[in-house]
Order: C-alpha cells, then structure tokens, then sequence
C-alpha cells in the first residue's frame, strides 16, 4: 500500500496564523502559530500509520483563501472538503459542531442534549477538544455553561479572540 501525502503550509492573515494539513480528500488539520510546525506534525503522526509530509503551498491554497477570508471578517461559512479522522461518536459531536452559526455560541450541556447524549458531557468535552480542525469546525463556539471561555486546545487567548472576530463576546 502507497504511503497517504499529506501538504501542509502557513496560512497567516492581518488577524490570525495558522498551520494547516491536506489530504487528497480534504482539510484534515488546523491549528494555530502557537504550537507551530511541531503540532502539525506530531498530530499527524499519531493519525495517519504512513504518511509522507510535503510543504506545498499550491496544494493549500483553496483552503488558505478560505481561512484568510475568515481571519480577516469577510468569510461566515466554509465549503472545504474535509477529511476527518475520529470515531463514530466524536465525528456526531464534530458534526453537530458545524450547526451552530457564526456569531453564536452554545455550551457543554447543549452540544451534549443536541446530540442525544446529555449526561456526556464530559465526553463531548473530550471530543471536541480533539477537534483536527479548528475554525472550520466551530470548537471555539463552546462555552461553559456559566459563560466562561474554557477548554481550547490553542488556548483561551485565541478563543477569545476568534469569539471577538465573529462579535459573540
């Protein structure tokens, strides 16, 4: 069996930098400057049994412009291709993460009950802090049931910020 390519680049705009991850079928991982190249490769790593890494900057550019567009106020929704890698429960989470609208939030308990699972929540937790693909799924639209920003793998300083961006806080 052929070894899975996955391209990966930088996608930096006025607001936000980003490190992001492409397979043939789609985004497949985004995650902030923060962690930078290391995150995107150890996360890879852990995912995919054999994979060949190449910077290809033209390979990402659909999913760049998007992300830009996002970053810098002018994008709500996203139509890319994903390629998700999780189980069946995270990727119901992940999905139900991709219906709460710009600009909105919804909490732990809510995500869990809208799922049908409202005594999971700290599975839901879980699932969405293993969310591949941050902005595009919308793992920063959830809040604590107290209204405090809590839980973001990139930490609470760019989950604010992205909430700010979208005008929610």
């Amino acid at each position: 069996m052929l070894a899975e390519k996955i391209y990966y680049g930088e996608v930096e705009s006025k607001n936000l930098y980003f490190y992001i991850g492409v397979t043939d079928k789609g985004l497949c991982f985004v995650s902030s400057k923060r962690n930078g190249k290391s995150d995107v490769k150890k996360w890879i790593e852990k995912q995919f049994s054999d994979v060949i890494l190449e910077e290809n900057d033209s390979r990402i550019q659909p999913y760049k412009k998007q992300l830009i567009e996002y970053a810098d106020g002018n994008r709500e929704t996203f139509q890319l291709p994903l390629d998700l890698r999780g189980t069946p429960f995270q990727e119901s989470v992940w999905q139900k993460l991709k219906e709460i609208p710009y600009g909105e939030t919804r909490t732990y308990s809510e995500v869990a009950k809208e799922i049908g699972k409202p005594n999971a929540v700290r599975a839901v937790a879980s699932a969405i802090g293993k969310n591949p693909v941050l902005i595009v799924i919308p793992c920063h639209r959830v809040i604590g049931k107290n209204g405090n920003l809590s839980g973001f793998r990139e930490g609470i300083s760019m989950k604010k910020k992205l909430l700010q961006l979208e005008n929610t806080i």
